[in-house]
């Protein structure tokens, strides 16, 4: 009989058998995707959520070692704690791409719940290992200072801010996709499944094994055979396969004969029903190479 992980999942006690990384179980499972898939290594904490209260990277978390836990995510917090954050971050202007945020959000929820009066320097602390990646951190402790003083009764949430009806030249701005970023609820392309597209299907590349090498040959026949499979494609099934900004000359995928310049060139794109068919078709791929001795920098380039 297989063993049974049983935890807490904003309220909700949720019972699986499989050991995997809490992050995929809450995502894949549950749909909750305010809990983002940044790195996958515990590096970036765009996952970060609450488990038994501290703020932990849902990443570096198994379902097996969540048994008996209470897990909560943006969607658990109290309502005064959501609607003081999606105000403060908005105000202060603390969101841009917004992917970083909902883990932002959970690191300075955590704090608070903690210490409802924190320094500049605990807060800092607090999100030391979250990385945002284009807002730049001072707007985010600034909002997470503010969210603080509303949850304090400090400062009032000013609504009229956000509805933005007197949106002006020279008067604050409210961005009008604050809510959704800071929930959670604004959609990535790795939060679109099959809820949202019945019949979506998974790709990902096979990548260069080598820096530098000639592509002997592709051999793609047991990987079409596998069942859930549903093509896989080459660059001659690229229309275009050379793409640049002033020049068109880095290939899409590198075809059969041709050099590779680094290990993240894509030999071939496998397509299939399931990301687990997706992984197993990958492996299956068999390529051949001629390795070369790289060109590492500009006198190796101009010999």
């Amino acid at each position: 009989m297989a063993q049974e992980f049983t935890f807490t999942v904003n309220g909700v006690e949720c019972t699986t058998t499989q050991n995997k990384p809490l992050l995929r179980y809450l995502r894949d499972d549950l749909h909750i995707h305010s809990a983002k898939d940044g790195c996958s290594e515990g590096a970036c904490g765009t996952c970060t959520i609450h488990v038994d209260g501290a703020a932990v990277k849902a990443c570096v978390l198994t379902t097996a070692l969540a048994a008996g836990r209470n897990i909560v995510t943006v969607e658990g917090l109290p309502q005064d704690v959501r609607e003081a954050f999606v105000y403060a971050f908005g105000a202060v202007g603390a969101v841009q791409c917004g992917f970083c945020i909902p883990g932002m959000v959970m690191a300075g929820a955590a704090l608070i719940a903690e210490d409802p009066e924190p320094t500049e320097e605990q807060i800092k602390y607090a999100i030391r290992g979250n990385v945002c990646r284009c807002t730049g951190y001072k707007k985010i402790i600034e909002g997470i200072s503010l969210a603080a003083a509303v949850l304090r009764g400090e400062k009032q949430i000013d609504e009229d801010l956000e509805r933005g009806d007197d949106y002006g030249v020279g008067k604050r701005a409210f961005r009008i996709d604050v809510r959704k970023k800071v929930l959670g609820e604004g959609k990535y392309p790795d939060d679109i499944d099959e809820l949202d597209q019945p019949g979506l299907t998974y790709a990902s590349a096979v990548r260069s094994k080598y820096p530098r090498a000639r592509v002997l040959s592709i051999d793609t026949s047991k990987a079409e055979a596998l069942p859930g499979v549903v093509g896989i494609l080459r660059a001659e099934d690229v229309p275009v396969n050379q793409v640049g900004h002033l020049i068109q000359d880095w290939d899409v995928m590198i075809a059969q004969g041709d050099i590779t310049r680094c290990v993240g060139d894509a030999i071939v794109l496998v397509v299939a029903e399931d990301e687990a068919t997706l992984e197993k078709a990958k492996k299956l791929v068999k390529i051949d190479y001629e390795p070369l001795e790289p060109v590492r920098n500009i006198v190796e380039a101009r010999a």
